[in-house]
């Protein structure tokens, strides 16, 4: 019998907010979260891209300085989405072995790594940190989080770039439909706006060059759109069955319906310009939710700004439904937080949530002249989306040819 799954606590750290509310609140009023950046290290490199979408708020702002030296910025933005996600579901009682946490990043402790490198090249290898290892690893995030909460169902890491988050939530989906917790936190989480990582997506010619208005950008599906921009942050959602929220009279912002992954296997970086692989996401997501094409009210688009990507993924929405998909409202919310890797798909969840929840599609910001090659319905300004249930889906694909799709329903 399948489970009714429900999303009963958020929480977020973006480039809008440092919290769910700040940074909704931001979204929907059009804000971009992109600035220059003040690193001297911008200079001393000579990054050809100045800026990017940081956190707006520091972990160092909200956590005890104890907490932030043994863990790397990524886990740091983890713990703090994570922690408001928990009070927000009521700090649910929950035997530890059946709280459980799937939890995602791109790429992981990348600071640390590389911290510890230059370390090691200057003051020689005793003055390397012990705690660099148990920092820098992919998993960390996931092992900061089952820590602070006690999880001990299990603490499992997706990596799969820019998918990752939204398949730890699919992953979290199978997980509680399967019986292995009762309750999981799932998101995920990145802090990668370092030289090394501007420097090589600039070198790939993916990164807006936009060094003289960075809140503009990001500009998903305008004709003038020159590529991403780096984002950083964290999203967290508390799932439970149904069943045991009602038992301890949680509120419940929306269910997750269902999820789909798949692979391209076509090219490293590029996707599948037919879209076959992220058009088969979509509707294993629809099946797992019991829905159709024609049931979907609203689509969260993965829309990252290059000019080629956004046309794939469009490519692959036209498979996926037909002539229709011109007339479902779609939001690119990327607009505005710039792109946070493998913590991408799970900010944009907990939008996909909130949009079904309040009846309205967040605005897509910067969309000058919309590239008549990708006519969807979309905006500059929130979309009312009636009255009647809805039906949503997040899309996220990543490099590698990862594709994962995650369907919301309201409740």
């Amino acid at each position: 019998m399948t489970k009714k799954i429900v999303i009963t606590g958020i929480g977020a750290s973006s480039p809008l907010g440092g919290n769910v509310a700040d940074t909704w609140k931001a979204l929907n009023a059009g804000e971009s979260g992109a600035r220059t950046l003040p690193h001297e290290w911008v200079e001393k490199y000579e990054l050809p891209v100045k800026f990017a979408a940081e956190a707006k708020v520091r972990p160092t702002e909200v956590m005890e300085r104890v907490e932030t030296k043994r863990l790397d910025p990524v886990a740091q933005f983890a713990v703090i989405a994570s922690r408001e996600a928990w009070e927000d579901a009521g700090s649910p009682e929950v035997e530890p072995e059946r709280l459980g946490v799937d939890y995602a990043t791109g790429i992981g402790g990348l600071w640390s790594l590389l911290d510890a490198w230059d370390v090691l090249r200057e003051k020689g290898p005793r003055r390397v940190l012990p705690m660099t290892v148990p920092m820098l690893m992919p998993n960390a995030a996931a092992a900061a989080v089952s820590m602070r909460f006690e999880a001990r169902a299990f603490a499992r890491t997706v990596a799969s770039a820019c998918a990752s988050s939204t398949e730890s939530l699919v992953n979290a989906y199978e997980h509680l439909q399967a019986g292995l917790a009762d309750v999981i936190i799932a998101g995920g989480s990145e802090s990668a706006v370092h030289p090394i990582t501007m420097a090589s997506f600039a070198s790939m010619q993916a990164l807006s060059k936009r060094n003289d208005s960075p809140e503009t950008a990001s500009r998903p599906y305008s004709v003038d759109r020159d590529g991403f921009v780096m984002g950083e942050g964290a999203a967290s959602l508390v799932l439970e069955t149904e069943e045991h929220a009602k038992a301890r009279g949680a509120k419940i912002y929306a269910e997750l319906a269902g999820g789909g992954v798949t692979a391209d296997s076509y090219h490293i970086t590029a996707n599948d310009p037919e879209g076959r692989g992220a058009s088969r996401a979509v509707a294993l997501a629809l099946a797992a939710a019991g829905a159709s094409p024609d049931d979907v009210t609203h689509i969260n688009a993965h829309a990252t700004s290059t000019p080629v990507g956004d046309i794939a993924e469009y490519a692959a929405l036209k498979v996926a439904f037909g002539d229709r998909v011109d007339g479902i409202p779609v939001s690119a919310t990327k607009g505005a937080t710039g792109h946070l890797l493998g913590g991408t798909g799970a900010l944009e969840a907990i939008f996909t949530v909130l949009a079904i929840q309040s009846r309205q599609a967040p605005p897509t910001i910067n969309l000058s002249e919309q590239d008549p090659e990708i006519p969807l319905t979309i905006s500059g300004r929130p979309i009312d989306l009636g009255s009647g249930e809805q039906l949503a889906i997040s899309n996220s694909f990543g490099f590698g040819g990862h594709n994962a799709v995650a369907a919301f329903r309201s409740v």
